[in-house]
């Protein structure tokens, strides 16, 4: 005992002068010496003197290395469904987040994703990692889609793809590639989806806006898009939303369109389309790939982000694609090898199962047409709530225009809405939307329509 005893206080005594005394020799202390007295041995309390467990441990505590980090602010949208979860109050409406419900409110899984996901079980398939560049069928599938079956780069082996992390990932690793080559900054419509910016942002580019909307009548404010494009510099590149424009749901039209790839010509710009929508924005995914197949055909070398999540309803399976349309086959090989070196070290490979699933559906013409039938159901009874949600706001004799919630379209509602009205909305009748107004119609339904009427006539009126 008494050699054991010298030993530890030697050790002790040492790292409380180096006060280094780690967690692991406070293990091996307690596992050389029986704590409690049982079975006749010492315990650690007599060896130490008197010395108690947690003064060991007091030794062996070093100061946290998290302890000098801020709690950052919540995510504006996670933490509006965080708010909303929290609310007890039986009427509460979530209008905040972007993902699809069915008229009860439920989260909807189309029926074609769930018979191609049934198929794919009964095939009993591996697990294994797919490449790089991801699913190689998925990715041509992809391509075919939103370029078109009759798209002249494909056919000319001109476009080079990748399967990305949905729509997300893929604007982050073109940011990066981007940056790499020489680009400092990038052209974003004001507004635009929240996360556009903090993923360019943190890609290395400084993002500037263009003007895309005008609040003030509530419509596209087009000549203010031109007129900033023709002031961007030389090459620059410019996103553009392909369709159901986030967070407005204003989109130009085809002739606008048009206008708009003619200025980006004159500017040799970079247009990189982030599609997130297609076939979900109007019920038609030929119509909602238009402006793509637009520039496509007008000469642009493109590059494209597609999301799956939307559309297909695959919104955990983070499905997307990035794609870029060179000037020959070997261009675009070149390209792609850049975006696999930056893939690499990001996430290493792409998920399978919603590849897959994906895949099994565009490659069956049959599927296919469910899905474009589905899609078309869930385009349809977001219409329907938007005919209805202004009908009823004009009902009620609202001092203001709401005829704008019918010419957007997509997901979301650009209400018009002020920050300070916004709040009163979810205090007062706890229906929650985004802080710019920003309404998602897939959380309007049959049953809450009136009241999300009556709540926001309350507020936009002050009666």
């Amino acid at each position: 005992r008494s050699s054991t005893q010298s030993l530890l206080r030697r050790s002790i005594g040492t790292s409380c002068a180096s006060t280094t005394l780690g967690a692991r020799s406070a293990i091996a202390i307690r596992s050389l010496v029986p704590v409690g007295g049982g079975g006749g041995g010492a315990t650690l309390p007599s060896l130490m003197g008197g010395w108690s467990t947690t003064t060991v441990r007091g030794f062996a505590s070093a100061p946290s290395p998290w302890a000098e980090f801020p709690q950052a602010p919540p995510d504006p949208i996670i933490g509006l469904t965080e708010a909303y979860l929290s609310d007890d109050f039986p009427e509460k409406v979530n209008v905040g987040v972007g993902a699809y419900r069915c008229d009860q409110g439920m989260p909807f899984v189309l029926p074609v994703v769930r018979e191609a996901e049934n198929e794919i079980n009964l095939e009993e398939v591996d697990h294994e990692y797919s490449g790089i560049a991801g699913c190689p069928n998925f990715v041509n599938l992809a391509l075919r889609f939103c370029y078109g079956e009759d798209s002249v780069p494909l056919k000319e082996k001109r476009v080079s793809g990748v399967q990305t992390l949905s729509g997300t990932g893929g604007l982050r690793v073109f940011g990066e590639v981007l940056h790499q080559f020489g680009h400092k900054h990038i052209y974003v419509p004001n507004p635009t989806w929240g996360n556009h910016i903090p993923i360019f942002t943190n890609a290395g580019l400084e993002v500037r806006k263009y003007r895309y909307y005008d609040n003030a009548t509530s419509s596209l404010d087009f000549d203010h898009l031109i007129e900033d494009m023709k002031q961007m510099p030389d090459g620059s590149c410019i996103l553009l939303h392909a369709c159901a424009h986030n967070p407005t749901g204003m989109d130009p039209t085809p002739e606008q369109w048009k206008q708009i790839s003619n200025a980006a010509k004159e500017k040799n710009l970079l247009p990189f389309f982030d599609c997130a929508y297609q076939g979900f924005a109007s019920g038609d995914a030929r119509k909602d790939a238009a402006a793509v197949r637009m520039f496509v055909e007008d000469g642009h070398k493109i590059a494209l982000v597609q999301s799956f999540s939307k559309n297909f309803g695959l919104y955990g399976q983070r499905i997307g694609a990035l794609s870029i349309v060179a000037d020959s086959p070997e261009e675009a090989q070149r390209v792609l090898s850049q975006l696999k070196v930056h893939i690499r070290p990001s996430y290493s490979n792409p998920p399978r199962h919603g590849a897959r699933i994906v895949s099994k559906i565009l490659a069956s013409k049959e599927k296919t047409d469910q899905f474009v039938k589905q899609c078309m159901g869930m385009a349809k009874r977001i219409d329907s709530m938007r005919s209805r949600l202004r009908t009823a706001l004009e009902e009620l004799g609202s001092s203001r225009a709401w005829d704008h919630i019918t010419k957007q379209i997509g997901m979301f509602a650009y209400s018009g809405m002020s920050k300070d009205e916004v709040i009163e909305l979810r205090e007062k009748h706890h229906i929650y939307c985004t802080l710019d107004g920003r309404i998602s119609m897939a959380g309007v339904t049959s049953k809450n329509v009136d009241y999300i009427a009556r709540a926001i006539y309350d507020v936009t009126e002050k009666k």
